[in-house]
Formats: structure tokens, C-alpha cells, sequence
């Protein structure tokens, strides 16, 4: 039976959605972004926030609106308008993640069932910047079974005027040893980047799958040919699909951490100058997608 918690702790209220029997169990921080702290499969750990790390500065399960990953310098132009976000990648001087990665979710719904628990949460933007001027809802719905986690979202415009946008999620797998895991993708075609991180054009890929993570770093996206990923450690296997055919994968390893992010995307990096990805969504509009992760753990 699967039961939800809300903990309240010195500095928020978390959300714990668990089923005792397997342990299985997910955590989720309305307060920052609506994002999944933890994620637990029969007692072992898939999806970590990478602590003692700070949130803020590796978005650990993200969600990514209006815009995955960066835009050069914060600068865009919609509709031969000009406009700018707020540079937080200080160094390269990029806007990074969106602007919902720190606002706080209201919890709309709790639902606890034999096989699964679930959660909705909403953010919405009524009084938007100059920088994004446009009103919004966002809803999340995790719902967690004993081998999988699903994440729904919903971006409704609530604006008398289009308004332009990709998604990401960012989350971090975590690996007994990432020297001895592996991962598989379709994809051709990855996207050339400057030093800044920012897509400067298209380049052929062709890596032989499943990639070893042996000794190596990514920091890279790609153009999928499926929306499928699949991710192999020496506990677990999983799977990683998107509701959406025209994705994109971004891959990045920190340092020490034997954890990788694999973040599916619709869009890629500066996605609202190079249009790569990038969605208009009509007034009174709404846009899906779903995310499964769909774990099956090895036996010793």
C-alpha cells in the first residue's frame, strides 16, 4: 500500500510519496521548483540531489521552463521584440535553466491507491517581468509504482499572445560505480557548442552504443532519432522515454560524484535565438509531455 507524507522541516515542507513494502519511495521539494529530491527503487537509490552540493548550483531534477539550458547572454527576440533574462551563469555570462528551477509549487492534489501514489503541483505567473512577459501555469504530476516514476507536465498559456518556449528535466542518476556503466541512445546528430556552452550548429555522431562511462566526462546534447535512453549501472538498468518525438538528450558528468544527468529535452542551448526545439504555444493553449523512468533491478 502506498502511503504520502508531508515533512516539515527548519527551512520547508517536503513530500514523501512510499510504498513500505518495497521500499520504494520518492521525495519531492515543492518549495524549490517542484523537484525530485530522491528517488528509491526497492530500497535503491536512482535519482540523487548530489549533497552536500548546493541546489542552486546543480539543479538536481529541475524542471527547465521556459527554456532548457542557456541562452547566450540572456538575450533573445520574439516577435521583433527584444528582450532579456537574468545572466545567473555569471562566468559565462548566459541565463541558465529557466525561471521556475526556484519558485515555490502550490500542492494541488495528494492521491495514495494500492499500487501508486501521486502528487500535482502548480505554478502559476500571473504578474510576469519584462524579461518573460507572459502570464503562465505550469502543473507537474509525479506519480511513483514500485519500479517506475512517472513526471506529467502541462504548460497552459494563460496571456493574450503567444508565447515561446522548450522543457528539460534535469535529474541525476546515481551509479555504484560509473566507471562500469553504460548508456544507449539513438542519435546521429549532436549539437556544437562554443566554449560557453552555447549551440553554434550541428555535427555528426557516431559513437558506437551502449557508450562506456569509463573514465570519461559529458557535458554534450544531442538530437535523438528515438525517445528512448537507456542507462545501465552494476545494481540497476533503467529507461528513460518522452512522450514528445522530437527530443533532445543532454548529457553531463560532475566531478566525483558517481552520478551522470541524463536530461531530456525539447529544445537545446540559446534555443530561443537559433529556434532549435523552440515551441510557440497559441493563447488558452496547453502543451504535454510525459517522462517515465522505468527501473528493473540486477540480482547478485
Amino acid at each position: 500500500m502506498f502511503k504520502i507524507k508531508t515533512i516539515q522541516t527548519e527551512l520547508e515542507n517536503v513530500i514523501v510519496l512510499k510504498d513500505s513494502i518495497s521500499g520504494t519511495r520518492a521525495r519531492i521539494r515543492p518549495s524549490y521548483g517542484a523537484s525530485l529530491d530522491k528517488l528509491v527503487i526497492k530500497n535503491t537509490k536512482i535519482i540523487t540531489n548530489l549533497n552536500p552540493l548546493d541546489y542552486k548550483k546543480t539543479y538536481p531534477s529541475s524542471i527547465l521552463f521556459p527554456f532548457a539550458n542557456r541562452i547566450k547572454g540572456g538575450n533573445y527576440v520574439f516577435n521583433d521584440k527584444n528582450y532579456s533574462f537574468y545572466c545567473n551563469e555569471k562566468d559565462a555570462n548566459n541565463a541558465l535553466h529557466g525561471l521556475v528551477y526556484n519558485k515555490s509549487f502550490v500542492v494541488d492534489e495528494l492521491k495514495a491507491f494500492e499500487n501508486h501514489a501521486k502528487v500535482k503541483l502548480i505554478y502559476e505567473e500571473m504578474n510576469p517581468t519584462n524579461n518573460y512577459p507572459f502570464k503562465f501555469r505550469v502543473e507537474l504530476v509525479y506519480k511513483l509504482t514500485k519500479n517506475a516514476l512517472s513526471l506529467k507536465m502541462n504548460v497552459i498559456n494563460l496571456d493574450e499572445k503567444k508565447l515561446p518556449f522548450t522543457l528539460g528535466w534535469h535529474p541525476y542518476f546515481k551509479s555504484y560505480d560509473l566507471c562500469q556503466s553504460y548508456i544507449h541512445f539513438n542519435s546521429t546528430k549532436k549539437i556544437k557548442c562554443d566554449n560557453n556552452n552555447i549551440a553554434i550548429g550541428i555535427e555528426e555522431f557516431n559513437s558506437k552504443m551502449p557508450l562506456s562511462l569509463n573514465k570519461k566526462t559529458f557535458d554534450d546534447a544531442f538530437i535523438l532519432e528515438a525517445p528512448g535512453i537507456e542507462f545501465s549501472t552494476p545494481e540497476y538498468d533503467l529507461i528513460l522515454t518522452s512522450s514528445e518525438k522530437e527530443s533532445y538528450l543532454q548529457l553531463y558528468t560532475p566531478m566525483n560524484t558517481n552520478a551522470i544527468a541524463i536530461e531530456p529535452m525539447t529544445g537545446v542551448s540559446d534555443s530561443f535565438n537559433n529556434k532549435i526545439g523552440l515551441k510557440e504555444l497559441s493563447p488558452g493553449k496547453n502543451y504535454n509531455i510525459e517522462w517515465v523512468v522505468s527501473v528493473k533491478l540486477k540480482t547478485n
